[in-house]
């Protein structure tokens, strides 16, 4: 094993710990924040299709906040289609909605960090 692949396998490493963590911290507002984002959404006709994961377990826990945190963090794309209520949008408490946008952007983050870690190891190894 060469001194590059062990320094990407740790990086991977880390961003996968990063990953955990993440993953704890989503289930943490799904089980804590739950009836609030979908109370200040309930007029949108994606997130209340998508309500009925609330008793999916932890998976659906985590798509559920997924799914809100994308909405949180791109209202353009989904207020477009209409699929969902400005109005619901721009009454999300503040707060709430930042670390929304935290989770989302984190997650994009850490899934590019991964790929392009494995692409480099693809290409200097």
């Amino acid at each position: 094993m060469s001194t590059v692949d062990f320094v990407i396998g740790c990086l991977c490493g880390a961003v996968i710990i990063c990953m955990f963590v993440w993953i704890a911290f989503a289930l943490r507002i799904a089980f804590t924040q739950m009836d609030l984002m979908l109370g200040f959404l309930r007029n949108c006709s994606f997130i209340d299709s998508l309500a009925k994961f609330k008793q999916g377990g932890l998976w659906g826990k985590l798509l559920l906040v997924g799914s809100v945190s994308g909405v949180v963090t791109f209202p353009g794309l989904y207020i477009r289609r209409g699929i969902v209520d400005a109005e619901d949008i721009r009454r999300f408490p503040v707060q709430l909605k930042r670390r929304l946008v935290f989770l989302q952007w984190a997650g994009i983050v850490l899934v590019s960090l991964l790929f392009l870690l494995v692409l480099v190891s693809k290409i200097f190894g």
